[in-house]
């Protein structure tokens, strides 16, 4: 893991982001690189394109910089290497083309977590980057002063398909020395008997080498629900969960978008691996 990216709009969420990624850096020795999306007013037309706005984009662009010079000099940043990006795109859009273009490893962002309607303005390009980053995403809701996640949780249906970013979870949680807590969810839309579950779950990870783990089988009304019940009932320091940018096929598991919703529902942090 060489290089981070720390999306912010200089919110607080946008900041315990980067406290978490400062702190995942430390560990990997990582380089971070902040990102700020600036979406500039205009009228009718292009603001970058027309000449009359050139001074308006100036001054939202050198408030931009100040901000972020304010930021790396923050005493939890000491001794990491941190560049910065200013991008004139939309949000999800400007995230995506950084990340490609600068080999991004992985990627932290903040969440308000909401609900209602404000959940679709506020939490719509988390989800957007959540569904489509090819890197792995980690979704922080609130200030971590010490991220050791020593509860993993991870839910699935442990098909085939999941083997490599399993191996990506795996690769991570070894940087912890993580227990992981993997859990199949029953619902009564896609139920499996515990003896066939436990074959399918007992199969899948016997081909991994991590010993630090544990099996269980949770019944609740939806993968959602039942996500965030055992995550409470075991005091999970994390949820991890593989996302798929189509919703065919092993969507029949997280159908509904189960990985998004989570992003907005959780109030732990949510991890999400690319299938």
């Amino acid at each position: 893991m060489k290089r981070i990216l720390v999306p912010t709009d200089f919110s607080k969420h946008a900041e315990y982001a980067l406290k978490v990624a400062a702190q995942i850096a430390r560990v990997n020795d990582s380089e971070i690189i902040l990102l700020h999306m600036l979406e500039l007013p205009h009228e009718g037309s292009d603001a970058v394109g027309s000449g009359h706005a050139i001074p308006e984009i100036m001054f939202f662009k050198n408030k931009v910089i100040s901000n972020l010079e304010d930021l790396m000099d923050s005493d939890y940043l000491e001794g990491i290497t941190v560049s910065e990006i200013i991008q004139f795109d939309k949000a999800f859009e400007g995230i995506m083309t950084v990340s490609k273009l600068n080999k991004i490893d992985f990627i932290v962002m903040g969440s308000h977590g909401t609900s209602g309607f404000q959940e679709m303005i506020i939490g719509s390009n988390t989800e957007k980057v959540v569904r489509f980053s090819d890197v792995p995403v980690l979704v922080i809701k609130n200030e971590i002063d010490d991220f050791k996640p020593q509860k993993f949780v991870f839910a699935s249906d442990f098909s085939q398909e999941i083997k490599k970013p399993f191996q990506q979870l795996i690769d991570f949680a070894k940087t912890y020395n993580s227990h992981l807590d993997l859990v199949m969810i029953n619902t009564p839309s896609s139920f499996k008997p515990t003896h066939i579950a436990e074959k399918i779950m007992n199969d899948f990870v016997e081909e991994f080498d991590y010993p630090n783990y544990s099996l269980h089988i949770y019944n609740d009304v939806n993968v959602e629900k039942g996500v965030l019940n055992f995550s409470n009932s075991v005091k999970a320091d994390l949820i991890g969960m593989c996302t798929h940018a189509r919703r065919t096929g092993f969507a029949h598991f997280f159908n509904g978008s189960v990985s998004e919703d989570l992003v907005n529902h959780a109030v732990r942090p949510v991890i999400t691996f690319k299938i």
